[in-house]
């Protein structure tokens, strides 16, 4: 469930990966997929930045889409819930499977990777410690992670083929 590191550099590890887990929820993945379309429109960020923001929206929409149909499906308790995991963050809801922090991070690293692919592997280093942060902090198992994570790909890739 959760990996531990030593008492001494708790707190500041906590915090760091509190801080990463962020990066995936609702507040930083839309706000990277909607305010570069708006600031394109307005002609304060580039065409190609725009096009990032918006194919990342698609990919976010309908991988959120399918988390939630699988979340509400398999109906997995969290790791608090499931095998009584002490947490070390909010948990968004009940369900755990899959991941929709590590899925949104993933949508928006594909969304970005697949107009600037030179980007590619630091985005998506980005989006798996996203994931990391959420085994690390006890609110997901380590498959909620892949899952969430092969969703967003998935759908990113189908993306890509159109």
């Amino acid at each position: 469930m959760r990996w531990v590191t030593g008492h001494d550099a708790r707190r500041g590890v906590v915090r760091g990966w509190r801080t990463l887990t962020h990066a995936g929820g609702a507040i930083a993945t839309l706000s990277a997929s909607i305010l570069p379309p708006l600031l394109a429109a307005i002609g304060f960020v580039s065409h190609a930045l725009a096009v990032a923001g918006q194919r990342s929206f698609v990919i976010l929409a309908i991988s959120h889409a399918l988390v939630q149909l699988v979340k509400r499906t398999v109906s997995r308790p969290r790791p608090s819930l499931g095998v009584g995991c002490s947490i070390l963050a909010s948990e968004p809801d009940r369900f755990s499977f899959p991941s929709g922090h590590a899925a949104a991070a993933m949508s928006i690293a594909m969304g970005y990777a697949l107009v600037f692919p030179a980007l590619a592997v630091p985005l998506c280093v980005i989006a798996v410690a996203v994931g990391l942060s959420r085994v690390y902090l006890g609110v997901h198992y380590p498959g909620d992670v892949l899952v969430g994570q092969l969703l967003a790909l998935s759908v990113g890739i189908g993306l890509a083929a159109l």
